[in-house]
């Protein structure tokens, strides 16, 4: 339960909170890495989670989404999705939007 506890503290305590394979400086699989790349583009502040540090983790936060895969995106505690999702929302303008609606700020040039 330890582990539950946990991941909804931080998804509860920080606006945005990407769980990833690696860190945001060192992303260890590619999925990682283009939400990295995409979140670093907007300009928006959040935290990563590197979900290879402990197998808790790993299996908690798939347990805890009900999703299969890691990357995964948090925004204001709402589960947004993994990369594919994360990539076709951006690629719409609609993680901008997202954003933009929860309150979180987006760099200036990245919405034009």
């Amino acid at each position: 339960m330890a582990i539950e506890q946990f991941i909804e503290n931080e998804v509860k305590s920080n606006d945005v909170v990407l769980f990833m394979k690696g860190t945001p400086q060192f992303p260890m699989c590619g999925f990682s890495g283009q939400v990295v790349q995409i979140l670093d583009h907007l300009g928006v502040s959040y935290k990563g989670l590197n979900v290879l540090e402990s197998d808790d983790l790993r299996e908690g936060i798939k347990s805890y989404s009900n999703w299969p895969s890691v990357p995964q995106l948090y925004v204001k505690g709402e589960f947004v999705g993994g990369c594919d999702i994360v990539r076709e929302m951006f690629q719409a303008g609609e993680l901008q939007g997202l954003f933009k609606d929860k309150g979180v700020p987006v760099s200036e040039r990245a919405s034009t």
